[in-house]
């Protein structure tokens, strides 16, 4: 909106239809020229503020993963951790003046974050426990003949389930953050037409003056309930995928089970 004015209507038309790849790819630039910068900077003895900042959001986000996963988080710590901060990101640059968040569109954003996780959670749980651990895991496992007469039921719902999983994930994200920013746009508007309305009565209908007026900033206490729900709402979309991948692990919980017998015995 606010660049429109200064292109040809073709180009900016053009612009609006790809809004939210334009602004996802660059928080994705961004993200990425702030780690590559940083990891020239890295120092076990004198780690700078930035260095410490994000060890300190790693290394919690690393106990999360570990504690719902297991031993073997480390592996899944990088896309997830990555997730994580994409997410956030998005959604902090739409409280920005001028920004954009673009995970409150389900077409172009969130639904490719559900569709991506769901790939990543497929590939691994062929990989870790093969092709036909996958599809036993599918059909729920099944021991006894009455377990595999149930598998007939039980295969097509699990992979129904399964299908509707990244619909769920995006829709989740999407719904929250599209609602963030539509209350925000709402409390802008009525605070600029409030003002609008108070300068009428003042100024005796001097209408010259009214698009100069500011308008009351109603939506200042939302930004503070914004910060919060963007960052849970990363946080869910991550734990939720970090749920998804300790499912399909094969023995996912024998690290937390041993380390919890390892402490009762002592």
């Amino acid at each position: 909106g606010w660049i429109a004015p200064l292109l040809p209507d073709s180009v900016a038309h053009n612009l609006e239809l790809f809004l939210n790849p334009i602004y996802s790819l660059t928080v994705a630039l961004i993200l990425s020229l702030f780690f590559i910068s940083l990891s020239k900077k890295l120092s076990a003895r004198f780690p700078g503020r930035a260095q410490m900042a994000i060890e300190m959001v790693f290394g919690g986000l690393y106990s999360l993963f570990e504690a719902i996963i297991g031993p073997t988080a480390r592996r899944y710590t990088p896309y997830l951790g990555t997730l994580f901060v994409f997410i956030l990101v998005n959604n902090l640059v739409g409280m920005v003046p001028l920004g954009h968040a673009a995970t409150s569109s389900f077409s172009h954003t969130t639904f490719a974050l559900g569709l991506l996780t769901f790939l990543y959670v497929q590939g691994i749980a062929i990989k870790e426990n093969g092709l036909g651990g996958y599809l036993l895991h599918l059909a729920g496992d099944p021991k006894t003949p009455m377990d595999w007469g149930f598998s007939i039921l039980l295969f097509p719902l699990h992979v129904l389930g399964e299908l509707i999983k990244p619909l769920s994930l995006g829709l989740r994200l999407f719904g929250n953050i599209f609602g963030e920013e539509t209350l925000v746009a709402t409390m802008v508007i009525l605070g600029y037409l409030l003002m609008k309305g108070i300068g009428g009565i003042v100024l005796a209908g001097d209408s010259s003056v009214f698009g100069y007026l500011p308008g009351i900033p109603l939506q200042l206490p939302f930004y503070f309930l914004g910060l919060l729900s963007s960052t849970i709402q990363a946080l869910v979309f991550t734990l939720l995928s970090t749920v998804y991948i300790a499912l399909f692990l094969p023995h996912g919980d024998h690290g937390c089970a041993d380390d919890h017998a390892e402490a009762q015995g002592h």
